[in-house]
C-alpha cells in the first residue's frame, strides 16, 4: 500500500519518543502489503478496527493509535491521526458527539 503520509508518524514520535519503534514496524508491514479487503487488514494485525470511514489501529500494546483511511481498490492507505491512548478517547468522544 501506499502510505501517505509517513510525516504524520514522524510528527507523532518526535512528540513520543517511545512510539518510533512500534510506528516504524507498522509502517514496514503497512507499506510492503497489498490488502485488498479489511478481512486481510486484521489477519495481519489482530488490534485493528473498523469504524466508519476509519480503520483504527492499536500500536504497541494499546499505548498508541493509528487512524487511517484505506482505499482498497487504489491501494492507498491515508494517515488521519496518530494518537496515545487518551488523546484517541477523547477523539473518539468527540466523534460520537458530531453523530
Amino acid at each position: 500500500m501506499h502510505v501517505i503520509s509517513r510525516k504524520a508518524l514522524a510528527d507523532f514520535w518526535t512528540k513520543h519518543p517511545t512510539a518510533r519503534i512500534p510506528l516504524e514496524a507498522w509502517y514496514r508491514i503497512v507499506k510492503t502489503s497489498d490488502f485488498g479487503m479489511f478481512v486481510e487488514v486484521k489477519q495481519a494485525f489482530n488490534s485493528v478496527d473498523y469504524v466508519p470511514p476509519y480503520t483504527v489501529f492499536d500500536i504497541a500494546g494499546n499505548h498508541f493509535r493509528v487512524i487511517v483511511v484505506m482505499h482498497y481498490n487504489r491501494q492507498k492507505l491515508y494517515i488521519r491521526h496518530v494518537f496515545t491512548h487518551a488523546e484517541y478517547d477523547d477523539w473518539n468522544k468527540k466523534q460520537r458527539k458530531k453523530s
